[in-house]
């Protein structure tokens, strides 16, 4: 659905805060530089222009790179369509505040909302306020409590990535012929789904295979949590083969430990998350980390081309169903230095 087309059209204008609210107006006529994002092309009877379609977006602080790039991406893909007005609200983890933010531009009256939401059990009854009120919701990744609280769900697939991860692995074992690798995983936050869902794929994998995990850990999504559990890690585990790290913010620690105990060409690693740190690693061709399973920011775009479509009341291109789909899971690819340059613009 989405390509590494940069738009002709990706002005930007940042007006004043709305009252109370944080919301930063944003038109399609200057420019701004949009590296590191993926846009959707619109192509057939949808790339004509249609009537404006005034679309809310509200998502979590940029406090890391992928909530960063998931902005990022959500602006420039509003850049390039004439017919879209996106009224962008200020990043937020303060559940009260993000809540704050949507009630105002469900006052406003915006066509349609996109939400990624901190919290999604806590956003889903200010979403439902939205539907009520005949506001389509787009419910990006993190998923509300009710499905009467979005009109269309689009988000990552975490089980997906953990399968892929493992059947890259498998395949690194087996082009190598090891029959019984010492395979271990540094996880992100054991208590989010996300986590548990990733963990668990990345286990089913292996075991069709007839492999295990040797040592897991969790850590906490960032390079400072990375670095000290996969120091402890190797510290434990004289000789590894594959080493799967779920998020490749975390993956800058994780890399420097396994630097630091000079141990970066005896194994495998595979990232998760897909930043352009860890693709020029992999591209670089000198670091153990040798893929990254993707689980693409460039989803915040296509949650724009779906909210045009609906407020334009079109449907999605090459489907045969009239309307726009409830549900879009996005592919976890896998990232290697035989691809790598066609996913660079997907780097968060």
């Amino acid at each position: 659905m989405s390509t590494s087309h940069s738009p002709s059209r990706r002005g930007v204008l940042l007006g004043g805060l709305a009252a109370g609210a944080g919301l930063l107006a944003v038109a399609c006529t200057s420019n701004e530089s949009t590296s590191n994002t993926q846009v959707a092309r619109t192509t057939g009877a949808n790339a004509e222009t249609g009537k404006e379609v005034r679309i809310g977006f509200s998502a979590p602080a940029a406090d890391h790179g992928w909530t960063a790039a998931i902005t990022r991406n959500a602006r420039a893909q509003a850049g390039g369509l004439s017919d879209v007005k996106l009224d962008l609200t200020e990043g937020t983890n303060d559940v009260a505040r993000q809540i704050e933010q949507v009630q105002t531009l469900i006052n406003q009256k915006v066509d349609v909302l996109v939400i990624l939401p901190f919290d999604g059990n806590a956003l889903t009854a200010v979403a439902k306020n939205a539907m009520s009120a005949g506001i389509p919701v787009i419910n990006l990744d993190r998923v509300f409590a009710s499905a009467l609280a979005y009109r269309t769900w689009i988000g990552g697939d975490n089980y997906g990535m953990g399968v892929n991860a493992g059947n890259f692995i498998i395949g690194k074992m087996r082009e190598k012929n090891i029959a019984n690798p010492v395979i271990v995983e540094i996880a992100g936050i054991d208590s989010l789904q996300l986590t548990q869902e990733r963990s668990q794929g990345f286990k089913d994998a292996l075991t069709a295979a007839g492999f295990r995990i040797q040592a897991r850990q969790s850590t906490d999504f960032t390079a400072a949590g990375g670095q000290q559990v996969a120091s402890q890690m190797l510290q434990a585990v004289q000789k590894i083969d594959a080493m799967w790290n779920h998020d490749d913010d975390q993956g800058i620690g994780v890399l420097a430990a396994i630097r630091q105990a000079n141990r970066a060409g005896e194994f495998v690693m595979v990232g998760g998350g897909g930043s352009t740190q860890a693709m020029n690693e992999i591209k670089g061709g000198n670091s153990p980390l040798q893929a990254t399973v993707l689980y693409s920011p460039a989803m915040a775009s296509s949650a724009v081309t779906l909210a045009r479509l609906l407020g334009q009341r079109k449907a999605l291109g090459d489907l045969a169903e009239h309307d726009v789909p409830a549900k879009i899971t996005t592919f976890s690819a896998v990232v290697t230095k035989d691809n790598v340059d066609q996913y660079l613009a997907n780097g968060y």
